[in-house]
């Protein structure tokens, strides 16, 4: 399998100055994805591997470039990308244009600022993508709470209903709801080279489930803060999170 793994991180931040700079445990964020990379294409050395990094931001460019375990493709972001309000989807379409070398299978995008997720989320959800035609697959863990049971939305009257009408007394019997955990997307190439108009979730879409605790991703001071503690006791009692951590470690230049 032919695969273009992109990481896309533009220059700054409005909500969290400057979080794709930073460093989570002494390894910078980038480093997560990159280490996940490193250790799938180590396993999986059928697969032809292309890594492409989209920014318009030099210190990013910089940080990837001192790591010299895995080649990695520069994709400068187009000023009409580097906007608040562009679907990234535009920006991995554009990566997957600008790598036009490389013919994939499968772009899989990996969330700079949600370094929580293992070999084995990459691998299920390359396997799930290969059983269907989809657009895309996008990691998940599962909701605790549901809109058809206990979450909800403001009505015109300004009282509250629950999101999704039902008459469910008990959240089992509701049909089971995901939590989208911004961490993996596989986009089909086909997809990406068409014209697409609606949210990447109004498509013909699948998921891979990742455990509940992967659920967080970084957008702002307290979830950082947060991230440091549990990303630390995660990694002691999950050795497939630990393996990235290391990895990552080696790509900085500690350990062995």
């Amino acid at each position: 399998m032919n695969i273009l793994f992109t990481i896309c991180g533009r220059a700054g931040s409005k909500g969290f100055k400057n979080k794709n700079l930073k460093e989570l445990r002494n390894v910078p964020l980038a480093y997560y994805s990159l280490a996940g990379i490193k250790l799938y294409k180590d396993i999986h050395q059928e697969d032809s591997v292309v890594v492409a990094l989209n920014t318009d931001s030099d210190p990013l460019v910089d940080l990837v470039l001192k790591q010299s375990a895995l080649p990695v493709i520069l994709v400068d972001r187009k000023p009409e990308l580097a906007g608040d309000f562009v679907a990234k989807v535009d920006v991995i379409k554009d990566t997957m244009y600008s790598c036009n070398q490389f013919e994939p299978d499968v772009v899989i995008d990996l969330d700079i600022t949600s370094p929580m997720r293992r070999v084995i989320d990459i691998e299920n959800i390359i396997s799930e993508y290969d059983k269907c035609i989809y657009d895309i697959v996008f990691s998940v863990v599962e909701a605790r709470r549901s809109p058809y049971f206990n979450m909800v939305e403001v009505k015109p009257d300004g009282f509250y209903r629950k999101i999704c009408q039902s008459s469910f007394t008990a959240r089992q019997q509701a049909p089971k709801s995901y939590e989208m955990n911004a961490s993996i997307y596989a986009y089909s190439p086909n997809f990406l080279r068409g014209e697409i108009t609606k949210t990447i979730i109004d498509y013909n879409c699948g998921i891979s489930v990742m455990p509940d605790y992967l659920v967080l991703d970084i957008d702002s001071e307290d979830d950082f803060s947060m991230m440091q503690y549990l990303h630390d006791y995660y990694c002691s009692c999950d050795a497939d999170l630990a393996l990235i951590y290391n990895e990552a470690l080696r790509m900085c230049g500690f350990g062995g």
